[in-house]
């Protein structure tokens, strides 16, 4: 297949997303999961009327009757058992979350009162019926859909689980990703560098990415050496159901990959897209159903085709919408007289009128991955032009952090 467009690569990409099935664990550990369940109230939400502020719990038709100074029966915290009144000008000194007796009906604020020798006196004029309550079932009755499926699993969706008693929950299995990356050059980052070395970042980039979704991914590096590259290429494909492959696949005399992966039974997708960074993006499938995604290895190409096209990937398998693209307004002019999709960082803004503005921020090409923690994104200019004007609309691929 000869080169193709992004929108082409994009479509080939999404056409081998994969099911990876379901398992349970627990809530306390779910999140960054991806929910499988639909989940339901187990009860009223809340499950009684209760008191949101401190105070005093009266029957309101005492008040109604000109009442305006009551006798404290009882106190009562969160927790305890409902008091009850047995007269109108009875109260019950009640705190914030306490469950009310079907015997009072309205709370009124300490701030509103004066409390002396037993007895609380209201001096305000404004008291209406059922204030300050919170009703049994407001929020939701039992039966309810409190959560549905396919929604990421965030720290207020535990605390939800928490509340309806699912202490274990439904999520979506994840694959099994490793990562490769190749090249004599790459040393680790715990050493020190020859003149002529690099500290290997793409494969800790690339991690770090992935856990946004709990995925705990292993790491691999490999000399540029053919047999070593498809002797590991074969025995990951046995153990993962993803390989994340950075360097080697352009067109060097030791870009090893393409034909190691060819020699492995790894049916080539495509081999080259029509964008910068990270032209020589290679992609393919393995009989077993394994997907290989072999980024260029500069640090900016793998970081844009890791957001361009393996997180839409990994989200359309997972059953959420994917959480890019958006689109932001260009603030400054772009000359790009190439025949390729333009990929440039940019700083996100939002103006007075909630606009979204995107700010390019000048690199020194895709070995140069300063600019990315000064930036938010990668503004995708379209190859049919080369002129790129202030205040036009482009779609623009936010970074995962």
């Amino acid at each position: 297949m000869d080169i193709i467009t992004t929108e082409q690569a994009e479509k080939i990409v999404q056409s081998q997303t994969r099911d990876y099935g379901t398992e349970t664990i627990p809530y306390e550990s779910a999140l960054g999961n991806v929910l499988a369940e639909n989940l339901f109230a187990d009860r009223d939400l809340p499950a009684f009327n209760r008191a949101t502020v401190d105070g005093i719990a009266i029957d309101y038709a005492g008040y109604d009757d000109g009442l305006q100074s009551f006798r404290i029966k009882a106190i009562q915290a969160a927790g305890e058992i409902p008091a009850a009144i047995s007269a109108k000008d009875e109260c019950i000194e009640i705190m914030t979350g306490a469950a009310l007796h079907t015997s009072v009906d309205t709370v009124i604020r300490y701030e509103d009162m004066l409390i002396a020798d037993g007895m609380a006196t209201i001096n305000i004029r404004d008291i209406k019926k059922g204030q300050n309550i919170h009703l049994r079932g407001k929020d939701k009755r039992e039966g309810d859909l409190v959560a549905d499926a396919n929604r990421i699993i965030s720290s207020a969706l535990t605390g939800l689980a928490a509340s309806i008693g699912k202490v274990n929950l439904l999520v979506k299995k994840l694959p099994r990703v490793v990562i490769i990356t190749t090249g004599d050059e790459m040393v680790s980052a715990e050493e020190t560098p020859a003149p002529y070395q690099l500290r290997r970042s793409n494969s800790v980039v690339i991690k770090s990415v992935l856990e946004k979704y709990n995925i705990q991914a292993d790491r691999l590096h490999v000399k540029d050496d053919y047999e070593t590259i498809k002797n590991e290429i074969s025995r990951c494909l046995q153990t993962y159901d993803v390989l994340l492959m950075c360097g080697g696949v352009s067109m060097g005399k030791f870009d090893y990959v393409p034909q190691a992966l060819e020699d492995t039974g790894v049916k080539k997708l495509f081999h080259k897209v029509k964008q910068r960074p990270g032209k020589p993006f290679w992609f393919g499938t393995y009989e077993s159903g394994s997907l290989i995604f072999a980024f260029p290895g500069n640090p900016v190409s793998v970081f844009l085709c890791l957001h361009r096209y393996f997180m839409p990937w990994l989200e359309t398998s997972l059953g959420i919408k994917p959480s890019s693209p958006g689109f932001a307004m260009l603030q400054s002019d772009i000359l790009f007289p190439y025949p390729l999709q333009y990929f440039v960082q940019v700083k996100l803004s939002i103006n007075h009128r909630g606009q979204c503005l995107a700010e390019p921020v000048e690199s020194n090409g895709s070995g140069d991955f300063s600019n990315l923690i000064y930036t938010d994104a990668f503004m995708e200019l379209p190859m049919d032009k080369g002129e790129f004007r202030k205040g036009e609309v482009y779609k623009v691929w936010r970074y995962y952090f």
